[in-house]
């Protein structure tokens, strides 16, 4: 790789630290990013796993305080998100390249459209949090329907994971908590345990390029300190239309190849 690639996978990461903090789904702008760069799809995969996982160990550290009194709940899905990871993980290793460059495409539309409606979801879980704070009943029992949920996402999140977050935050919002910063810590917690679990098995495979993994790694840590301290000000609907934009974008390129 040159210099000018190496400094474009930087950037991207750092642009997908602050999304993953303002937005969330950064994946969306590094994945596409290593596949212009010519990087196979399953390679690219994995080392932006890989060189993720800092910044999802930091992010649900910083979540801890509106964690409190919740951690054996959160423990339990952790719990289930990681067997997701692990068997997403495995699929991805296990399977022939050329299923997952085929399915991948459909994973980005798929991606696309949870950050666009984000907002949407973002709303209703609001509304429904000022109907449940009358009622002293924000955060909820974890169900079953939601054990069989996280486990699902974890699969997806092991398997490719670009808006793991989006739908994390949605379902939690509906089905545990309807306290938002509450169900975001969550989110973290159990997006970074897949997350952990996959690099885990692909470290082990072999199949990471660590050029890749180690500018991942630098530039989403530095976005997601940048992105901790401005995420606010920062214009979410602008940088939600450049995820939904380069996600289906690269959807395309890849259907016609």
């Amino acid at each position: 790789m040159s210099l000018v690639e190496y400094a474009a996978i930087l950037g991207a990461g750092i642009l997908a630290g602050i999304i993953n903090v303002v937005a969330g789904a950064g994946t969306l702008i590094t994945f596409p990013t290593l596949l212009a760069l010519g990087v196979p799809p399953v390679v690219a995969n994995v080392s932006n796993t890989v060189g993720l996982v800092p910044a999802s160990v930091t992010g649900a550290f910083g979540y801890r305080r509106e964690l409190r009194g919740q951690w054996r709940a959160v423990a339990v899905m952790a719990a289930f998100s990681a067997v997701g990871g692990i068997i997403g993980g495995i699929l991805l290793l296990a399977l022939p390249a050329t299923s997952f460059s085929f399915i991948v495409p459909f994973l980005l539309v798929i991606a696309a459209v949870m950050a666009a409606v984000q907002p949407r979801v973002a709303r209703y879980v609001r509304r429904n949090a000022a109907a449940h704070e009358q009622a002293d009943d924000s955060t909820r029992a974890v169900t079953f329907g939601l054990i069989l949920g996280v486990l699902a996402t974890g699969v997806y999140g092991g398997y490719f994971g670009a808006a793991q977050g989006v739908v994390l935050l949605a379902m939690l919002g509906i089905l545990w908590s309807t306290d938002m910063n509450r169900a975001n810590g969550a989110k973290n917690v159990l997006a970074g345990t897949a997350n952990v679990v996959s690099a885990i098995i692909f470290i082990s495979s072999g199949t990471v390029d660590w050029r890749i993994a180690v500018l991942v790694g630098i530039g989403s840590a530095i976005g997601g300190v940048i992105g901790a301290r401005i995420g606010r000000r920062l214009p979410a609907p602008v940088l939600r239309a450049i995820l939904v934009i380069v996600a289906l974008t690269a959807a395309v390129i890849l259907f016609v190849e």
